[in-house]
């Protein structure tokens, strides 16, 4: 699903990044290999692998049109960025500005870039090369950052953060893709929750990353929630406990995850996490006290 509306809004899916990825056992932090045997069958072929195990994802951003705003929703990895944390994305190299400009958009288009958190795979393309220096590429954005994960990745601070999970993967992204924009003034801090437009709020969801955030978008009596990192996978929606392996805070993680699949399925709205395949998008029913997925349309 590459286009949706919600009420009168748009939204645009822009692919980055599309492949194997881990498998179930590496992926997630508390994985039960029985719970697997009973849960994986549920899982479409288009998410998951059945004769490897080996998961599929997604690395992708949403442009949503609301409010006679262009906001950008997460911004990938980017091109060109030495990541040896994680070599899948060591020096990519991706038409995605062509992708973004076949929806219908320019970088002088989007009035707001809004990433969920500060990984390495949700900032990326905050910055293009420009000579030597990274420098915005959405010349007319304001960058919304939260608090806590501007304070949590910043080099600077790292002494009072012993205890970092994704401290190797995420290695360089700060200051090539967030350190820029701040120096740029191009960066706005959120602190708790925001309203950015009408119909559309973020709210703290922290537990994958001190900061991260979600963003709801209700129009004409329908909604959506993009949620990030939240989930990684649909597992996680058979298995809300499954943290990924890149969690900061386990019970954090595991709360926001009941918390957003609670909410989706009593509003019934269409669930947008960061790194689906499939159909990317989502809904949330209930069965007892448990979830499953549900088509988005």
């Amino acid at each position: 699903m590459d286009r949706f509306t919600v009420g009168a809004a748009r939204v645009h899916r822009i692919e980055e990044w599309a492949g194997p990825f881990l498998t179930p056992e590496l992926l997630f932090a508390g994985f039960d290999a029985d719970r697997y045997a009973e849960t994986r069958d549920a899982i479409d072929a288009a998410y998951l692998d059945h004769a490897t195990g080996a998961i599929a994802a997604r690395i992708q951003s949403w442009v949503i049109e609301a409010d006679g705003r262009t906001i950008l929703f997460d911004t990938g990895c980017g091109n060109g960025k030495s990541r040896p944390g994680i070599p899948v994305f060591d020096h990519l190299e991706t038409d995605f500005l062509a992708r973004l400009a076949a929806a219908g958009f320019a970088p002088e288009d989007i009035d707001l870039v809004v990433c969920s958190h500060l990984h390495v795979d949700h900032v990326g393309w905050n910055t293009i090369k420009v000579g030597d220096d990274w420098r915005p590429t959405f010349p007319r954005a304001r960058y919304l950052f939260p608090e806590a994960d501007v304070e949590y990745w910043d080099p600077a601070n790292r002494s009072r953060f012993p205890d970092m999970v994704g401290e190797a993967v995420n290695q360089g992204f700060f200051d090539d893709s967030v350190r820029p924009i701040l120096a740029a003034g191009r960066a706005d801090i959120v602190r708790g929750s925001l309203d950015i437009a009408d119909g559309i709020r973020l709210d703290p969801n922290p537990g994958h990353t001190p900061g991260c955030q979600t963003l709801t978008l209700t129009s004409g009596g329908e909604s959506a929630m993009f949620v990030g990192d939240v989930l990684h996978h649909p597992l996680q929606i058979l298995n809300p406990d499954w943290n990924s392996i890149f969690c900061e805070d386990a019970a954090g993680a595991r709360a926001a995850r009941r918390g957003v699949l609670d909410r989706a399925a009593g509003s019934e709205a269409i669930l947008v996490p960061a790194h689906f395949a499939g159909d990317h998008v989502v809904r949330i029913g209930r069965d007892g006290d448990d979830f499953r997925q549900l088509p988005a349309f």
